[in-house]
């Protein structure tokens, strides 16, 4: 027993200590995201995000990535504001947004600096802002032959022009207003109200550098044009793009309806400031179009809307322009496909899909006259999940971020023709590191005949002589997956501690087709329920694993089956609920999206499938985390959680054997690293008492 609690303690394993050991270490790791690709296919741009010298937040900086793979990845940008959302211009000038001070006009207080829009010149030098907004700006989009760029700017409902609207910010800041008038649903989104503000979309050219003595107030500046001066609330959240010849922007449009909204597809003229609808049904929910290289076509993301009998469903499809006609691609294909591009020839769509426990990238052929059917083929054989897809300029390679379970983001290239192909990693800015454990795999049969399956990551060491405690840890979504990698669910810090931990997909997980996600459906409780019990059983079959020592815990829709699973079994030690769902009645009128939410969660669900309804028979400890700027999962259900434990628990000879870690100023996910420090290391603590029969010991910083 001794040689097992020290594994668990971790630090004393058979491997060497690695990141994962050193919560200091492991937020200080540099994190990848993001791929852009120039238009001769001679340069990839990443954005790289590091703490700052304070080690109190992240800021980013962009990165040059070789094609090829022959030369070293080299630094483009660097301030203490950091870089974000790269985008080049027909030339090869590099667009990026900053809100670094601009070297040429007197700039206010950190706290009021906005986003502005800047550009790095191809031949190298200086970067200079080519564009400032009040509200900053965001969301490039850049037309492939005229250079037409595109941006999203907060604005002021009433305000006409940058002047106007700078005006009557300073009205509101100087008298102190913070106050917000709604007329419609929603209010807010995540972790940010909705308002005053409207998002606008702008459009204008950026000007060669002015010569010096130009007479112009602002040398080298875009002069936008407002293409929404009136947008209401339909551009919360765009996502938008524009036409090769620069002359239509396609953007996703918010539609009101009654309770809530929905989105549809909409064009804006560029010169004219015209809008339509392009897309719109109440039973579908459109995502932005994507244009192919002739500009006549979409590919277009539709959502089948859900019903409370009904999950969504995720559709390809490509809309022909002059003929105002939407086809569905590979109809038959039962996977979720995301992040369209075309192939340069306009013959085929690069996507990727959630796969048996990858994301995978996948090639879907477009029929024609003489093969009636799309064709889809996977291209990567390795087992990780792939974002941000780029085709080079002559169709030969698809160039991706792929990382997995067990990978941190690292730019490769794939063959776009080829299958069951292996990634050509490219130097990437960021160097790997060294995991504390292994990933296998762990299958079983749930009570329906289903195939079930997830990741087990296994601690140095654990053996049949040194059995493993085991952490089941519940993917959130509840329509996700486990198949990237994560910083802020990240199982190898437990792993580093000695657990194994186990990271399964139950019923309403992605990538194994539409019936697994329609087994939970309105159903939470049920098949998600048996499905992770089955799998654990399965887990804890193992020599390597100590059934005698385990716990569980989750996030989000994790955090819901935390709460469900304290109430329904005491097989666990320990059981930690982030940002959980409690009562699900509350919870549906008072979250960001009740639009979206009420189509599943009825009455009778929220009756049949509330873990408030079993507090009575909760006999595990729990430990529950919520941040209060979280409005997805609002801080209500927590509060109520932990007040409905308390009353059952709390007695006046000692303490309860819960635990509540609040954080005032967080949201949803907990991101600022000291915070996440906090987090893990409370988490720890609880586990080490509960799971390991530790003496409970607060960490340093909250006590």
């Amino acid at each position: 027993m001794t040689e097992q609690k020290t594994l668990a303690q971790g630090g004393q394993t058979d491997a060497p200590p690695t990141p994962f050991h050193d919560l200091d270490r492991f937020v200080a790791l540099p994190r990848l995201s993001g791929l852009q690709l120039s238009p001769d296919g001679s340069r990839l741009v990443t954005t790289v995000q590091v703490l700052d010298p304070s080690g109190t937040r992240y800021v980013t900086s962009l990165w040059q990535v070789d094609p090829l793979g022959t030369r070293p990845a080299h630094r483009l940008t660097r301030s203490a504001k950091g870089e974000s959302s790269p985008a080049f211009l027909p030339d090869g000038d590099l667009l990026f947004t900053s809100a670094r001070p601009d070297p040429e006009v007197k700039n206010g207080s950190d706290d009021e600096r906005k986003p502005a829009l800047w550009l790095l010149p191809a031949e190298g030098g200086e970067a200079r802002v080519v564009a400032t907004r009040p509200g900053g700006v965001s969301g490039i989009a850049v037309a492939r032959e005229d250079g037409t760029v595109v941006v999203a700017s907060p604005t002021l409902p009433a305000a006409v022009g940058a002047g106007d609207d700078e005006q009557r910010r300073k009205h509101r800041t100087d008298r102190k207003v913070s106050a917000i008038l709604h007329e419609g649903y929603p209010i807010r989104f995540w972790d940010h109200d909705l308002g005053p503000e409207q998002v606008r979309l702008l459009a204008g050219h950026v000007p060669a550098a002015a010569a010096a003595g130009s007479p112009s107030a602002e040398p080298g500046r875009v002069t936008f044009v407002d293409l929404t001066p009136q947008p209401g609330r339909a551009l919360d959240e765009p996502a938008f793009q524009v036409s090769p010849d620069g002359r239509t922007v396609v953007t996703s449009w918010e539609v009101t309806e009654r309770g809530g909204r929905r989105r549809a597809l909409a064009t804006v003229d560029v010169l004219s400031g015209e809008h339509r609808l392009l897309l719109d049904d109440p039973d579908v929910e459109y995502a932005s179009g994507t244009f192919s290289p002739d500009g006549l076509r979409l590919a277009v993301l539709m959502e089948l809307r859900s019903t409370a009998d009904q999950p969504p469903q995720v559709r390809l499809g490509v809309l022909d322009l002059a003929l105002d006609e939407l086809r569905v691609v590979a109809d038959g294909w039962d996977r979720w496909p995301s992040g369209p591009q075309w192939s340069p020839d306009g013959r085929a769509l690069l996507v990727t899909a959630d796969d048996q426990g990858d994301s995978a990238v996948f090639r879907i052929d477009l029929a024609t006259a003489a093969d009636q059917s799309d064709r889809v083929t996977r291209l990567n054989a390795d087992r990780g999940c792939y974002t941000d897809l780029q085709v080079s300029p002559d169709g030969r390679w698809v160039y991706a971020l792929r990382s997995a379970v067990d990978a941190g983001p690292a730019p490769v290239r794939l063959d776009a023709r080829a299958v069951d192909q292996q990634p050509q990693p490219l130097p990437s800015p960021v160097v790997g590191f060294e995991l504390p454990g292994t990933l296998t795999e762990v299958t079983a049969t749930a009570e329906d005949g289903t195939p079930l399956r997830a990741w087990l990551a296994l601690p140095a060491g654990a053996s049949d002589q040194r059995p493993a405690p085991l952490l089941l840890w519940i993917h959130g979504g509840p329509l996700h997956s486990w198949n990237a990698w994560l910083w802020r669910w990240n199982p190898w810090l437990m792993v580093a501690q000695g657990y194994a931990v186990l990271l399964p997909d139950p019923a309403l997980s992605t990538g194994y087709g539409q019936d697994f996600i329609r087994r939970g459906w309105a159903a939470w409780g049920d098949a998600p329920y048996t499905d992770l019990m089955t799998i654990t059983d399965a887990a804890e079959a193992r020599d390597d694993i100590d059934q005698t020592r385990t716990a569980a815990m989750g996030g989000s829709f994790g955090g819901y089956m935390a709460n469900w699973v304290a109430g329904h079994t005491d097989r666990f030690r320990g059981i930690v609920s982030h940002a959980g769902l409690w009562a699900l009645d509350q919870f549906g009128p008072t979250t960001d999206a009740y639009h979206y939410w009420r189509r599943e969660i009825s009455p009778a669900m929220a009756l049949q499938h509330s873990p408030h309804r079993y507090v009575d028979e909760i006999r595990t400890p729990m430990l529950v985390i919520h941040g209060d700027k979280d409005y997805r999962v609002p801080v209500g259900e927590a509060l109520r959680l932990w007040a409905e434990l308390a009353e059952r628990h709390q007695s006046a000879d000692g303490p309860m054997p819960h635990k509540f870690l609040y954080f005032p100023d967080e949201n949803h996910w907990v991101l600022s690293p000291e915070h996440a420090k906090v987090w893990y290391s409370t988490v720890f603590a609880f586990l080490a008492d509960t799971v390991l029969d530790q003496e409970w010991q607060v960490p340093d910083v909250l006590r």
